[in-house]
């Protein structure tokens, strides 16, 4: 049996201080890559409310947008009295609070209301969005309990077209689209609205 020797015991030595060095530059840069993935973290962090801003600015625009037309179509075809743009309530049960892009009703012989919403982007989640609120409305608003309540969708971008346009009129709401920078209510003749509540 052979013993270590000195050299044995000095290339052990050294192997140990050269991986305690390793180690060390190991940890260092651990530590530093750990810094900029924090850093990094909080630029997309950052990014994300400027994007979520950018789009609620969006959002804003397209109800500006919007807002000139459908009042003219509820004024002159539901014969709607009171127009209000962005309505935000409160549900006294839940808290919870609920945003309506365009509240419009009458009271005299048209004992109507309407709730509008206004998509920049109209995709299936929005129909689903529109027909809680209208389910929820009345327990909302339980002053305008025995009114008609109607739904209509105005929309910015809708694809694909035809296919969400369909799916839109079989919920019984009404449909409204952009052309020439106005919308415009585009159902069939013998369209039957829901009414909902």
């Amino acid at each position: 049996m052979s013993y270590p020797t000195s050299e044995d015991w000095k290339n052990l030595l050294q192997s140990i201080l050269e991986n305690k060095e390793s180690i060390e530059k190991f940890n260092k840069l651990q530590k530093e890559t750990t810094k900029q993935i924090k850093e990094q973290s909080k630029q997309i962090k950052e990014q994300s409310k400027q994007i979520g801003g950018i789009g609620e600015k969006f959002g804003y625009f397209t109800e500006g947008m919007a807002l000139p037309s459908m009042e003219k179509i509820l004024r002159n075809k539901f014969k709607m009295e009171v127009i209000s743009p962005r309505v935000l309530v409160r549900d006294k049960k839940t808290g919870e609070e609920q945003e309506i892009d365009i509240l419009a009703y009458a009271n005299s012989d048209v004992n109507q209301i309407f709730v509008i919403e206004i998509k920049s982007k109209l995709v299936e989640k929005g129909i689903k969005q529109v027909k809680k609120i209208l389910k929820d409305f009345f327990q909302l608003f339980p002053e305008h309990k025995g009114k008609d309540l109607f739904g209509i969708i105005a929309a910015v971008d809708v694809k694909p077209r035809k296919e969400i346009k369909k799916r839109v009129l079989e919920e019984g709401l009404y449909y409204a689209e952009i052309s020439d920078d106005t919308f415009r209510l585009k159902v069939p003749k013998n369209f039957k609205a829901k009414i909902w509540g």
